[in-house]
């Protein structure tokens, strides 16, 4: 089995990249690879990724619109379904608020490559799912309390997430944006 990926930019936020694995499949399940350094590092110059999160969320739970000044995130749904999305939170970019929205579920893994500046945010769609970020930074992380936060429903964004009334954190019920 060749570790492949199929990597191509977002037609919407070019600054983004849509990962596919060469996945293969057969009567005990499937097989791919998430990570080779090596396909990466092209597209996050000057920076290493060095730390791996996972979240594990239930039906309804939405997170997010969340990010940092320094970060590339490397996302992924390893259990379940997620609408993941990705926002230009660039103020000072004629793309500001544009946004991308992805279906990433157990069937397609597909992977997100997020650069600097831009928001992250997921909503659970099964009754559980397991969401799976790598991140590439220099120097410290940059935590919860030194991240930009925005409304999921922020009405410059207008992110059609569907009918929802998700459950919240304390963080996104009472985000304000920059």
């Amino acid at each position: 089995m060749a570790i492949d990926f199929k990597i191509r930019q977002s037609l919407i936020l070019p600054e983004v990249y849509i990962i596919e694995p060469n996945k293969f499949s057969d009567l005990r399940g499937d097989i791919w690879s998430a990570f080779m350094e090596e396909s990466l590092k092209s597209l996050v110059k000057g920076t290493r990724f060095c730390h791996d999160k996972f979240i594990n969320s239930h039906f309804n739970v939405l997170r997010g619109i969340h990010g940092d000044s320094n970060t590339w995130k490397f996302v992924t749904c390893v259990y379940g379904e997620v609408m993941q999305v990705v926002v230009d939170c660039r103020e000072d970019s004629p793309n500001f608020g544009k946004y991308e929205g992805f279906i990433i579920n157990t069937k397609n893994q597909k992977m997100i490559l997020i650069p600097p500046n831009f928001g992250n945010a997921h909503y659970v769609r099964s009754k559980e799912a397991v969401y799976y970020y790598k991140l590439a930074y220099n120097g410290e992380y940059t935590d919860f309390d030194r991240q930009f936060t925005y409304p999921w429903n922020d009405k410059r964004f207008n992110i059609k997430w569907g009918d929802i009334d998700p459950i919240l954190s304390d963080r996104d019920i009472e985000a304000k944006g920059r």
